[in-house]
């Protein structure tokens, strides 16, 4: 049988952008949601928040040793305090890695995410794939983003919730002493804030 004509095809679409798309086809159908105001979201979190907001805090914490204590103490005050509030960042834990320790985080049962510290989530985030291995094989998962660790370095795994969501604050390079918070939010990128990165070595940037 022919099927030769030229109109779109969703299948084209991994799983679960098609699933999404068929949703926001129903939903605006019924006239529930409005596309443009949808765009508009997508566009303040992709273009406007984003994972620069987490950067500028990472970078506090590098340049300001009491900041960093606050974070650790009470991440979501820390956070807030840089203007960073809103959705799904209500409930904030900042872990920091050490020359022993590496953190990594995953939402075990769907997409839990710091929207107003890292935006939108990434698409391997969301997978199942990602969700299962990042537990039972961290240091896999990391060889497939391209870090390897030292042996004897711990990998802490934190499953974030609706709950409590996780930032984790790299390890400042080193060669960045007297750097200014401007110059040290350019060496942090969204993964090394999720564990599945590190923070850019200075000639990297």
């Amino acid at each position: 049988m022919s099927h030769d004509h030229d109109h779109h095809h969703d299948n084209e679409l991994d799983p679960m952008a098609a699933r999404v798309r068929a949703l926001e086809t129903i939903l605006t159908q019924k006239g529930l949601i409005d596309p443009a105001a949808i765009d508009a979201i997508v566009e303040t979190y992709e273009t406007k928040i984003g994972p620069r907001n987490g950067s500028k805090v990472v970078a506090k914490a590098w340049s300001d040793p009491a900041y960093a204590e606050w974070l650790k103490t009470d991440a979501t005050a820390a956070i807030a305090s840089l203007g960073f509030t809103g959705r799904q960042g209500e409930h904030m834990q900042a872990v920091f890695n050490t020359a022993d320790t590496h953190n990594l985080v995953v939402c075990t049962l769907c997409s839990c995410y710091p929207w107003s510290v890292l935006g939108l989530p990434p698409v391997w985030y969301k997978s199942p794939p990602y969700r299962a291995k990042a537990v039972i094989d961290p240091r896999g998962v990391l060889a497939e983003f391209g870090v390897s660790l030292p042996v004897e370095t711990k990998i802490r795994v934190w499953d974030s919730t609706a709950e409590l969501r996780y930032l984790v604050v790299p390890l400042r390079p080193k060669g960045t002493e007297g750097w200014s918070e401007e110059g040290l939010a350019e060496l942090v990128t969204r993964d090394a804030m999720i564990g599945t990165g590190l923070a850019l070595e200075p000639q990297a940037s």
